[in-house]
């Protein structure tokens, strides 16, 4: 079998996760802390605050920014559905915004048109590792004074214009879901210039807690309990994880070195392939290739064929999984999913681009295991496959 993705362990990791075990300090403490200020580091950062999820930084993120019920948030259609989740959470209202095709993140030339008297922020998200076109949405934010928290779960090694992600607007948000290009199990990273940012959100995902269990217990009056001066939540990583996250840390530019390798590999294996079309990447713009997202276009993708076109995908995907191969779509379509589509009555031909990427977006393993003969047997079978259909 040939998996979707596989996170890359060695003896660094499996060394890592027993030293939090062996000093008997296993919750947030100071692998957690050095974790942060490598992430800090290899971002540019200026402060980093680890989390439980991307969901949760993202949680805290608009919590932080003082979201409330009767405002509104514009979000991708096309994207994971914990970005409107967030704003959902806060008694909020996601407002979608269809995105482009060519590149699956969202339409900026469409924001502007979905911007009331209550809208209070945009989350951009950078899907697949590929950034969102940023200088648009940080025009149309301050024109607006609007704020901008970038959904970044999937932007790790991804660059825009020289600076990386998470780092243009209030707040970054990042994932170390398995599926990620370095993993802690399950865990985030929210980032931020602010400094006011940075305080209250180590206080958000620690109940509201003035200081940490572990500052107490390096500290004098260590018996006394913290003060609690906001509504937290328990957002806590463990430090486990965060010795996990350190010695993934070690070989991130070395892991995105391999997966970028990978990929343009597949652009010259697929260049042939005119039904697929292939991840493109703009001038000025870092690929971090979270995942290798191409789009199924035997013909031009249209509503009126969709779900023709849809059905072949599908059928594709099943044969390639007989045969030991492992296809996703790319993700799905918050605006069809059916507490979005109940709460607010959307429908598909409101975002046309989100629905055909939703029923058209096809992903090839990726990994840095994987090996060029792997790469082979998955392009050879591509072709056989979509030509046997």
């Amino acid at each position: 079998m040939i998996p979707i993705t596989k996170p890359f362990f060695g003896p660094e990791e499996f060394r890592a996760v027993q030293l939090p075990l062996e000093s008997g300090w296993v919750v947030q403490g100071s692998f957690v802390k050095k974790f942060e200020e490598m992430f800090s580091s290899f971002s540019g950062a200026t402060f980093s605050i680890a989390t439980t999820s991307c969901t949760t930084a993202l949680h805290i993120a608009v919590a932080v920014l003082g979201l409330k019920a009767g405002d509104e948030v514009i979000v991708p259609a096309f994207t994971w559905v914990s970005t409107p989740n967030v704003v959902e959470y806060m008694g909020a209202k996601p407002i979608f915004c269809d995105i482009d095709l060519g590149n699956f993140n969202i339409d900026t030339e469409q924001i502007e048109g979905w911007i009331t008297p209550k809208t209070v922020g945009i989350i951009p998200v950078h899907l697949f590792g590929l950034c969102a076109d940023l200088n648009p949405v940080l025009e149309i934010a301050k024109k607006h004074q609007l704020w901008v928290v970038e959904d970044a779960a999937c932007g790790f090694g991804a660059y825009y214009h020289g600076k990386h992600a998470g780092t243009f607007g209030e707040i970054g948000c990042f994932s170390f879901h398995p599926r990620k290009s370095i993993t802690t199990g399950e865990g985030g990273m929210i980032t931020t210039a602010k400094s006011e940012v940075d305080r209250l959100s180590r206080m958000l995902r620690d109940h509201g807690a003035s200081r940490t269990d572990f500052d107490r217990n390096d500290s004098k009056s260590g018996f006394l309990l913290s003060e609690y001066n906001h509504l937290g939540y328990n957002y806590r990583m463990t430090d486990i994880q965060g010795a996990l996250g350190c010695a993934q840390m070690e070989r991130g530019k070395w892991i995105l070195e391999e997966k970028s390798k990978r990929a343009r590999l597949y652009d010259q294996m697929l260049e042939n392939m005119n039904w697929l079309k292939i991840p493109a990447v703009p001038d000025g713009y870092i690929h971090g290739y979270q995942a290798y997202v191409c789009l199924f276009q035997p013909e031009p993708p249209a509503l009126r064929n969709v779900e023709q076109l849809s059905r072949k995908r599908n059928d594709l995907m099943r044969r390639l999984e007989e045969k030991g191969i492992a296809t996703r779509q790319g993700t799905h379509a918050p605006v069809i999913q059916g507490y979005y589509v109940e709460k607010y009555g959307l429908k598909p031909d409101q975002f046309p681009k989100a629905y055909l990427a939703d029923r058209l977006s096809l992903t090839l393993p990726l990994y840095v295991q994987m090996t060029e003969v792997e790469q082979e047997m998955v392009c050879q079978a591509l072709r056989k496959e979509f030509e046997n259909g």
